[in-house]
């Protein structure tokens, strides 16, 4: 080990202090043959739809130091955002994780003032860099190295005794830690429940996510019309899906968010489908300000309350 290396317990205490729910640290490498042949897999067959940006920067996806030069460790953090309170069930439904501010401001901010404490304290100058869904990063996986949890069969990283809602993001360091953690084993045994109640079989098979067929993708990334098949299984589904984790047994151990920026908006969760119905743009700019739901924009979500009031129409 290098004298060159920061302090791990001291750094994962003032990420605790600033509200991140788990924190571990990875050796900067390529990534492990096995994953990366997954990758390339799920790129070739095209279960990434129209998300073509996924396949850019291959070489930056499966070997970090590419991103930054000299990166020796990789800092993986996790942040609760399990609502306070939920949509009322017979009302529209947007996903968990839009109820509050846009996810990418909360992290960045955590984690630049994170990057300041590093840089504060170190007793020599380090290169770092800061990541939140936002550049060719592979976030499960690195999380999984860094021994936060393992990925679900539904894909999403899953920590023990706490589930699949949380944010992730990394800071890249070039310099070593003084201790490194280990991936946990995968604990989700011979449960199915997320393949099984998954409403448009999106999830192919353990681990393999078709998101061409993901009511999430479809209700926020795609611009197109939604499919016939996949928006007669909408439901009142308006923005996102969380069908695969509200049946996960792992987040029975779900605790409410204590990030204030993720509480949910009054005004959204006393919206009822008339709301919705008659929702302006002017509306939506007011309702969405700073939130992630800007990110199927007006169109794109007055397409999905169409979708989903016509199938509640069919019903």
């Amino acid at each position: 080990m290098s004298s060159r290396c920061f302090d791990t317990q001291q750094i994962k205490a003032e990420a605790l202090r600033l509200g991140f729910s788990a924190f571990g640290v990875a050796r900067a490498e390529v990534v492990a043959v096995d994953a990366a042949h997954s990758f390339h897999e799920w790129i070739a067959t095209g279960k990434q739809a129209g998300m073509h940006y996924m396949a850019n920067h291959s070489d930056k996806r499966l070997d970090p130091r590419l991103l930054m030069e000299g990166t020796k460790s990789i800092i993986s953090v996790a942040l609760n955002y399990y609502p306070q309170q939920q949509l009322a069930p017979d009302e529209y439904q947007l996903a968990w994780y839009a109820y509050g501010k846009d996810y990418h401001d909360v992290m960045k901010a955590k984690l630049k003032a994170l990057e300041a404490f590093i840089t504060s304290t170190l007793p020599f100058p380090i290169q770092t860099r800061v990541f939140c869904d936002t550049a060719p990063v592979l976030e499960r996986y690195w999380a999984v190295q860094a021994g936060l949890g393992w990925i679900g069969k539904n894909t999403q990283l899953i920590l023990p005794k706490a589930g699949s809602t949380f944010f992730l993001g990394e800071l890249f360091i070039d310099c070593d830690a003084d201790s490194y953690n280990t991936p946990l084993p995968n604990r989700c045994g011979s449960c199915t429940n997320c393949l099984d109640t998954c409403p448009t079989q999106a999830l192919e098979a353990p681990f393999c996510l078709n998101s061409g067929r993901c009511l999430s993708y479809l209700t926020i990334e795609h611009r197109e019309t939604i499919p016939a098949l996949e928006a007669s299984k909408m439901k009142n589904k308006i923005y996102g899906c969380d069908d695969c984790q509200r049946v996960c047994p792992w987040n029975r151990f779900a605790q409410p968010s204590h990030t204030e920026e993720f509480y949910p908006s009054t005004s959204i969760l006393s919206m009822q489908k008339e709301d919705w119905h008659q929702l302006s743009e002017e509306q939506y700019r007011t309702l969405f300000k700073g939130s992630a739901v800007k990110r199927a924009k007006y169109a794109g979500l007055m397409r999905n309350i169409e979708a989903a009031k016509e199938g509640f129409t069919k019903n």
